[in-house]
Formats: structure tokens, C-alpha cells, sequence
């Protein structure tokens, strides 16, 4: 069941704003122009008209970052437990109203987070350590295999598909790939965090989860936590792991590949699944 969403803005949210700007090239002087830069607006996450977390972010696929937090951090078990979704524009913001079905708000009660956080911060605010550092549920067994060279065309195939990265160069992007469909879903924003819940949100609509998770970003703990919510296996990232992270991946059952380049990458936990030719 995918939840109703509906959208209570007088104009659509922007995401890119054009700003005035002087550039400086050795050699060749000053040249002035404009810059596309990403929008980045506080977002206030709704449960049952209760405020759960204001983070800074951009504002595009709202509806997927609020049901991709809301699984992400354990609020909902599955989508289902969504009935209704308002996503309300105002003069400091934008809050996105998330209303659940009978009864399960009382998890929310005895589990309540308040966030005011930077860009994309995942942790502050968290209201105990054992929280902050919750292992993810084990991974099911699974057959995966993915040919080194399929995982970098991957990598590619995400750095084509960033829209608003190409425009601005100042935002992640996740996505998710399956050796047999290809680059199944992208989504961008200002914090990497935001990216991958949209991601878990965008994918937890279609009802289908799993695939490789490819990120823009390193690999920190609540990456890795939020990917095995998304029955991720495989998670391949641009920079390196926390050692913290790759703990947490090799608990889980999850293949870490990161440092991923044109020209190779490094495997960190569970390599069976890579294959090298």
C-alpha cells in the first residue's frame, strides 16, 4: 500500500537558486557570473501532528525522506503503518506530516528523538549512546554476485544520473542497481543521510528493497544502518568506511566496498560476493 500524499504548497518547492559571483583564474583574471547552487531548507518530520526531527535538507522528494526516515529510524516497521502524508510549506520551512495508523504511535512515544542538527546530521540529538550505535538486524544469506567491472559501469552509471549534482557540485547522491535492471532509482540531496532515505523511502513506494546501495559519500555508521533497513547486501561508496562502519557491515553481513574509483575500488567485509575476472 502506498500512502496518499498530498502536497499543501502554493508554489512548488525550489531546489536551485542563481547567485552572483566573482571567479577568480590564475593567469586569466576575474570573471564574473552566476552560480547554481542547491536550496537547503529546515524539514520538520511530523508524526501524528508530534515533531520528530528538523533537519536541514534539500527540499525535493519529501514524501520519500519522510518514509525513508521514518523506517530508517525505526519508527514504522513497514509503509503500511503510514496511512497519510501532507507536506505543508511555510515561511521558516517546510514540515512534512506523517499520520499513522491506529496504535502505532505508541512505539513513537517511548522512542521520541528531537533533531536540530546541520546538514544531514544523523546522530544529533540521538537521546542514548546505545541508540547511536544500535547494530542493524543480520543480513539474510543471500547468492549475490556482482562482477567488478558491472560494480564500477555502476559508480558510473550514478555520477550520470545526478541532476542536480551536475548543476550545483554540491550535493550526495545514492542509488540503488541490480545486475539484471540496471540503475533502479537516484535520489540527491545537501546531506548524505537525506539521500539515502529518500532512496529507502523511494524504493520502500515502489515495494521492492534490496539491490546494491551506491553512495556519493564515505561510509559512515548510520550509512551502513540505514542500507541493511533497505536489505542491502552489497553497499559501494566513493570514499572509505569509519572503522566503526565496517564493524557494523561485518556484523550484519554486509559486503563494504569503498575508495570506489574509474580505475578500481577496495573490498572492506564479506568479499565472496565480488567477482574478478
Amino acid at each position: 500500500m502506498t500512502p496518499v500524499c498530498a502536497t499543501a504548497a502554493s508554489a512548488p518547492l525550489r531546489t536551485t537558486h542563481s547567485a552572483l559571483r566573482t571567479a577568480w583564474k590564475r593567469g586569466g583574471g576575474f570573471i564574473s557570473g552566476l552560480r547554481c547552487l542547491p536550496e537547503e531548507s529546515a524539514i520538520a518530520i511530523v508524526h501524528d501532528a508530534s515533531t520528530t526531527a528538523v533537519m536541514m535538507a534539500t527540499p525535493s522528494d519529501l514524501e520519500d525522506f519522510a518514509i525513508g526516515f521514518s523506517l530508517s529510524e525505526g519508527v514504522i516497521d513497514a509503509i503500511e503503518d503510514i496511512r497519510s502524508i501532507e507536506v505543508v510549506q511555510g515561511d521558516l520551512g517546510v514540515e512534512v506530516r506523517v499520520w499513522l495508523v491506529a496504535g502505532k504511535g505508541q512505539r513513537l512515544a517511548k522512542r521520541r528523538r528531537r533533531l536540530a542538527g546541520p546538514t544531514g546530521c544523523g546522530l544529533c540529538g540521538v537521546d542514548s549512546l546505545v541508540e547511536a550505535v544500535r547494530p542493524p538486524r543480520p543480513l539474510p544469506p543471500d547468492e549475490m554476485k556482482v562482477e567488478a567491472e558491472a560494480l564500477i559501469a555502476a559508480m558510473d552509471a550514478l555520477a550520470e544520473a545526478q541532476t542536480l549534482g551536475r548543476e550545483t557540485r554540491a550535493v550526495h547522491a545514492a542509488g540503488v542497481w541490480t545486475s539484471a535492471e540496471g540503475l533502479l532509482a537516484v535520489r540527491e540531496d545537501v546531506g548524505r543521510h537525506n539521500a539515502l532515505d529518500k532512496l529507502i523511502g523511494a524504493r520502500a513506494r515502489a515495494g521492492a528493497m534490496g539491490g546494491v546501495v551506491l553512495l556519493t559519500s564515505r561510509v559512515s555508521v548510520e550509512m551502513v544502518q540505514k542500507a541493511a533497513v533497505m536489505g542491502a547486501t552489497i553497499l559501494c561508496a566513493v570514499s572509505a568506511p569509519t572503522a566503526l562502519a565496517l564493524r557494523t557491515a561485518e556484523a550484519a553481513g554486509m559486503t563494504l566496498v569503498a575508495v570506489a574509483r574509474s580505475d578500481g575500488f577496495e573490498v572492506f567485509s564479506h568479499p565472496d560476493r565480488v567477482v574478478f575476472s
